[in-house]
């Protein structure tokens, strides 16, 4: 705030119009100066050492009310700054925010797909915000626009993907902020696409599908493109499928579209479900719709990462036959937050939806663009403004190298199958979903073992009702003692813990507390539960 002048408060010699107009706007020390950044940059690296070496003593999930933080805050923004105002400002941040905060770095954080961390990832972020530029066409900055060309080939080859959703195959990679962008981007084209050939009065009969475990972010891009509510398809799975979406199904779904006279769009294919790391077939699904001009997209926002490793790579077979694929480095990948990279077959098909040079200023690139075949990635997202994030992977990759990579993907498989064993070696609990990947969904059994014996009674039968409640108690027990963070799920109508393993200072003594902080609350909720069925009545 300190460098904007408010406008009561107009300097004494501002006698004329033209004195105003040259009068400095600038109040105290200049934004940018180097001496300054260097002291006031090492503040700020200490104060990130200093949280993640105490990572481990806050609450995972703060324990606050809404409204906890306005009431110790300012109404307004100060008009001046005090004295050093940096320091004061990394002391509310300690004494203020971090309590208030869900801290997805702690090594205890088992809720969520994780965001990963690195050193590197962050000082790669900030080396990007420190050169702050806008790479939104080749000319707005040449290095950026062909860095992201070089290091989406890098990563897409790592990955093990096809060749022609690659650079070097005549397709194209960039990265964007969020899986919802790229499925925002690739459904617009593939809108534009198909109402070429069909006309657009036909909007109204476009229909896109996906399976009933496909992430939400899926429907919230089909309502941005203008697909109607109706004619958004989410296929049902079953337990018996592992929750993956079955060709057969898909083929039953656009069949019965067709002999409706609707027209079938777009598929989104998800590679590691959120609710359990489901993988849909991608071969058999594209060979569900060929012929019928439907673009396939995979969402692999999670489990793509997985791919670095060989052993993996079978999760993506058929990939050569899909349209667009998408993942999340900053997911497991030690990019942080943001980073998606997109692919796709035929960037011309994101040009013609998203393109444009009606801007004066941008004529010359554009012209220049199009003389030497260099690519303006302004076409291919919806925002025009964009991030350097091409400098932080990079640098990622430069760093760790794939190795590197794949030993991290590795060591939090590891963990997660060693969660799986612990649950699997108490028979009040069950895995009733295979475990994918790094994600273990296990549930305490209504009708449980006695202490001390290794199956239910005899004769028990698992209530799913009354099963759900006792392990939504559970999760809420566990997540109250602060020591632990995991989510939930309900798949083939049954509540499930999610415990995803894949946060970066997490090792395997964090995995084991966690295993024996739900064995303690479970004996806790399942003493309640007894103790309150010995206390209802009987006919």
């Amino acid at each position: 705030m300190a460098i904007l002048n408010r406008a009561d408060a107009a300097p004494e010699n501002a006698s004329s119009p033209v004195a105003a107009a040259v009068t400095p706007l600038l109040i105290g020390p200049p934004p940018l100066d180097a001496d300054k950044f260097r002291r006031q940059g090492r503040q700020v690296v200490d104060f990130i050492a200093d949280y993640y070496a105490c990572i481990d003593d806050y609450p995972v999930r703060p324990d606050v009310a809404p409204g906890f933080l306005t009431g110790k805050l300012p109404e307004t923004a100060p008009y001046t700054v005090e004295p050093d105002a940096l320091t004061a400002a990394l002391r509310d941040v300690r004494e203020l925010i971090l309590p208030g905060i869900t801290h997805w770095q702690s090594p205890r954080h088992f809720a969520h797909f994780s965001a990963t961390a690195s050193n590197v990832g962050a000082l790669g972020e900030a080396l990007a915000a420190g050169l702050n530029i806008n790479p939104f066409t080749w000319e707005a900055s040449p290095a950026a626009t062909e860095l992201e060309v070089v290091v989406t080939d890098w990563l897409g080859k790592a990955l093990h993907l096809p060749e022609k959703l690659l650079f070097a195959g005549g397709g194209g990679g960039t990265l964007l902020g969020t899986s919802c962008e790229a499925m925002l981007c690739t459904i617009v084209a593939a809108r534009d696409r198909k109402l070429a050939e069909i006309g657009e009065e036909r909007m109204g009969d476009l229909v896109v599908y996906c399976s009933d475990q496909t992430h939400f972010s899926f429907e919230k891009a089909a309502r941005i493109a203008g697909i109607c509510r109706g004619n958004y398809r989410e296929i049902p799975t079953c337990r018996e499928s592992g929750f993956a979406l079955t060709a057969k199904a898909l083929q039953a779904a656009v069949s019965a579209d067709e002999a409706a006279g609707r027209v079938p769009l777009f598929l989104c294919a998800t590679v590691g479900t959120t609710p359990t790391s489901a993988v849909d077939p991608l071969r058999e699904l594209c060979a569900a719709v060929e012929g019928r001009d439907v673009w396939v997209h995979v969402d692999a926002a999670y489990a793509g990462a997985a791919c670095v490793c060989p052993e993996f790579r079978h999760n993506i077979a058929g990939a050569e036959a899909v349209d667009s694929f998408s993942t999340n480095p900053h997911k497991w990948l030690l990019a942080n937050m943001d980073c998606c990279a997109l692919w796709v077959r035929q960037p011309t098909a994101l040009v013609a939806a998203l393109g444009t040079d009606g801007d004066v200023i941008l004529k010359d690139a554009v012209v220049r663009s199009s003389q030497t075949g260099v690519v303006d990635y302004k076409d291919w997202q919806v925002a025009l403004s964009r991030r350097f994030r091409a400098l932080k992977l990079w640098l990622v990759l430069r760093c760790h190298g794939i190795d590197g990579l794949r030993a991290v993907v590795r060591s939090h498989v590891c963990m997660a199958t060693a969660f799986e064993c612990m649950v699997r070696a108490d028979a009040r609990f069950e895995v009733p979903v295979p475990r994918q990947f790094a994600l273990v969904c296990f549930r305490l059994r209504a009708t449980a073992a006695l202490p001390g014996e290794d199956k239910l009674p005899c004769g028990a039968v698992d209530d799913v009702t009354a099963n759900n409640e006792l392990n939504r108690r559970l999760l809420e027990a566990v997540n109250a003692t602060g020591r632990v963070y995991m989510s939930s799920a309900v798949v083939g109508g049954m509540y499930v813990l999610r415990c995803a393993v894949g946060n970066s200072l997490t090792e395997e003594r964090h995995v084991r507390e966690a295993w024996n902080v739900v064995q303690k609350q479970a004996a806790v909720v399942l003493a309640i539960k007894n103790k309150t069925d010995n206390q209802v009545p009987k006919n």
